[in-house]
């Protein structure tokens, strides 16, 4: 009830006020960025950081307020707070953004990236940029892009090959691309909701999830699902939203600083998940999970006709062109 009254007193609240610019001082203005995650998570200290930056560069002028832990509600829900001005800035991940334009759902193609180099190449280049402008006509876009490292398998049993899939029940984010990614694997996809994964592993509803190694440990299923297969099938980055509205009338001052922090914010992030990963592995294998190295070529083979569905598209095949450009030159 407290989350509640307090959402709608928010919501209550102009999203942003601003007076005329004036070239002797600033204009005050206060930014509200809600998002679902638990502040220990490194994207929100990253946000943290960017506000006191913010705050910072324009003498206290410019605040970042930031209402984490699903405070808003979800992804989906912060997205449409900013397409109806109820809301500022928001955090959601490219699978979230989906829905909004099918340019994000790229990021859902298995082995897009051949290494960590063509990722940065991509998210912080040209055509990562392109991208983020694509929701523009849907009353946001992004200007950060966070890395959220690589999504892989795990489960009660041991998963060497697409072929140890065969027959098992497998949670996954409730994409068209995730879902056929699951079976052409061999195995059944469970769009069950994030948060009943633990329970579902833990009864034997479910035979495994797949999520990046902090989530793995941050959410305890590394205590019910014990071996961790290394495919590495996704990346998947998180992206800094604002509402279009908001971003115009902003003065080319408050852009600027607005912009410059972001720009810090992904840099830190990067150096924050870096630290993360190594910490997780550290005490997932602590509590008795499993690392598998897996013969990441039979996936790929497994799951070349997602490329064919891709290529197929007019818009899908056009980014996916752009993507693999970058790689080749």
């Amino acid at each position: 009830m407290k989350m509640k009254t307090l959402a709608a007193a928010i919501l209550m609240a102009a999203p942003l006020t601003l007076a005329a610019f004036s070239s002797y001082a600033m204009d005050k203005v206060t930014l509200k960025l809600a998002h679902n995650l638990d502040t220990n998570h490194v994207v929100h200290q990253a946000l943290a950081q960017m506000a006191k930056e913010i705050s910072t560069a324009s003498d206290g002028k410019m605040k970042l307020r930031i209402y984490p832990g699903g405070q808003m509600g979800g992804p989906r829900e912060t997205l449409e707070l900013l397409q109806n001005g109820a809301l500022d800035m928001t955090k959601a991940s490219a699978s979230e953004m989906e829905p909004f334009s099918p340019a994000f759902s790229i990021f859902s193609l298995p082995y897009l990236f051949k290494d960590q180099a063509h990722f940065n190449k991509v998210i912080y280049g040209p055509v990562g940029h392109a991208m983020m402008a694509e929701t523009r006509d849907k009353g946001f876009v992004s200007i950060a892009a966070y890395v959220a490292g690589t999504r892989s398998f795990y489960a009660n049993k041991p998963i060497h090959t697409p072929a140890d899939m065969k027959g098992m029940k497998i949670r996954v984010v409730a994409t068209p691309t995730t879902i056929k990614l699951i079976e052409l694997l061999g195995a059944a996809p469970a769009p069950i909701p994030f948060g009943e994964v633990y329970t579902a592993l833990q009864q034997g509803v479910i035979d495994g999830a797949e999520n990046n190694e902090p989530s793995y440990v941050q959410t305890r299923h590394v205590e019910v699902a014990k071996f961790y297969a290394e495919d590495q099938h996704t990346s998947v980055p998180d992206f800094l939203v604002i509402s279009t509205k908001v971003w115009d009338k902003l003065s080319d001052e408050q852009k600027q600083i607005l912009e410059a922090a972001a720009k810090h914010s992904e840099t830190y992030e990067q150096e924050l998940w870096g630290k993360e990963v190594a910490a997780s592995r550290k005490q997932a294998t602590e509590a008795g999970a499993t690392f598998i190295k897996v013969d990441k070529e039979a996936f790929r083979t497994a799951l070349a006709p997602l490329y064919d569905d891709f290529r197929k598209d007019p818009v899908r095949g056009e980014w996916l062109s752009k993507i693999e450009n970058e790689a080749a030159q």
